[in-house]
């Protein structure tokens, strides 16, 4: 049995929270959260051992792991922490506000023989799964360009500041939403050469941006696209897809299904036929302990779980890999910063001065 303790319970920490109690290979030996009213309806109903303070838990509790969902600047300290008592490591998305610091915890946590992973849950998706497959298998040939979405309303009018609206805080569009498609952009495409037009967009934000949009580029030709915007109110929910373009044929993909078009010239592929394709995620997905949100938040924190039983450091979301993710959420802030790479000189002379609501110009 795995001695859990579970660290911050906002909105994914109670989430994560009432997964794991029901998972039947762990033990949630302590949680810890600044809100005592929380505390105290958790212990009072679920006899847990709850703390107000993350050193004091480490210190008194006997754990095994720890589950870290907290807002993103408190990452870093939190992890280092952990991995130095020797505890395995499940964070919530992104890893770190900086790349190098992620790089420097995934070196602490190989040094130590410890499990580490990231929750970016798209990669638990059925169909974002068989897409990585295709991808592997060679489906469509030769890859030479991605596009990869995501919309949602979560920012739709001027409102009051939280963590989630402060850049420092690892709030954003760009670090709380545009980063679940650069991830899977970093498992599609490994690690990008450069950016370039990078677009910060301010919607309805004072401190931050709503809206991102962005070119990556990656060895061999391969470019993507990037497309975010978390204040489109003509979704119900964050929707993220992707659409690859390959010599022999083009992949679509969303949380629903997969959809592949193999031109003559692809290879032979189990399960698929010349010309379009659609599978579903529903088939895709193996079942799960428990559901809460969707299968693969389940799924992912299973990995998780059996990954330590077996003392597995080959993950599929590990520190290293959210480190590439991260080194990419900072190129795309500091290409935005910097303005068109080529300007139309006569336009910029005579363009009326307008004040900028993005932070950028200001940092």
């Amino acid at each position: 049995m795995i001695r859990l303790g579970v660290v911050g319970l906002g909105k994914m920490g109670l989430s994560h929270l009432a997964m794991v109690r029901a998972h039947p290979h762990v033990s949630v030996d302590a949680v810890v959260d600044s809100a005592g009213y929380i505390l105290d309806v958790l212990s009072k109903y679920t006899g847990l051992t709850t703390f107000t303070d993350y050193e004091s838990m480490l210190d008194q509790a006997d754990l095994d792991a720890i589950l870290i969902a907290t807002p993103t600047r408190f990452h870093g300290p939190m992890v280092r922490s952990a991995l130095e008592r020797g505890l395995h490591v499940f964070c919530e998305k992104p890893l770190c506000l900086t790349s190098q610091e992620s790089l420097e915890l995934a070196a602490l946590a190989e040094e130590k023989g410890l499990i580490t992973q990231v929750g970016y849950h798209n990669r638990f998706v059925g169909a974002f799964r068989e897409v990585k497959s295709l991808l592997d298998a060679g489906a469509i040939g030769r890859v030479t360009h991605i596009l990869a979405e995501a919309y949602g309303p979560v920012v739709l009018k001027s409102k009051g500041s939280t963590w989630r609206s402060q850049r420092n805080e690892g709030g954003g569009c760009l670090y709380d939403y545009a980063a679940h498609p650069v991830d899977l952009l970093s498992w599609y495409a490994g690690t990008p050469l450069g950016v370039g037009g990078t677009i910060l967009g301010s919607v309805f934000s004072e401190n931050t941006e709503d809206e991102v949009f962005s070119t990556l580029y990656y060895p061999d030709n391969v470019s993507a696209q990037l497309s975010v915007n978390w204040s489109d109110e003509s979704y119900r929910k964050m929707t993220t897809r992707i659409s690859i373009t390959g010599t022999a044929g083009r992949i679509f993909a969303d949380r629903q299904e997969v959809q592949v078009y193999l031109r003559d010239s692809a290879p032979e592929i189990e399960g698929y036929d010349k010309g379009w394709n659609v599978r579903y995620t529903t088939e895709l997905t193996e079942n799960v302990w428990f559901y809460l949100r969707g299968e693969e938040y389940s799924a992912q924190l299973d990995h998780f779980v059996t990954r330590i039983e077996r003392n597995d450091g080959d993950g599929i979301n590990t520190f290293a890999s959210a480190a590439v993710t991260d080194r990419v959420l900072e190129l795309l802030t500091i290409d935005a910063a910097a303005g068109p790479a080529t300007t139309n000189a006569e336009a910029v002379n005579n363009a009326p001065a307008a004040p900028r609501r993005s932070l950028l110009r200001r940092r």
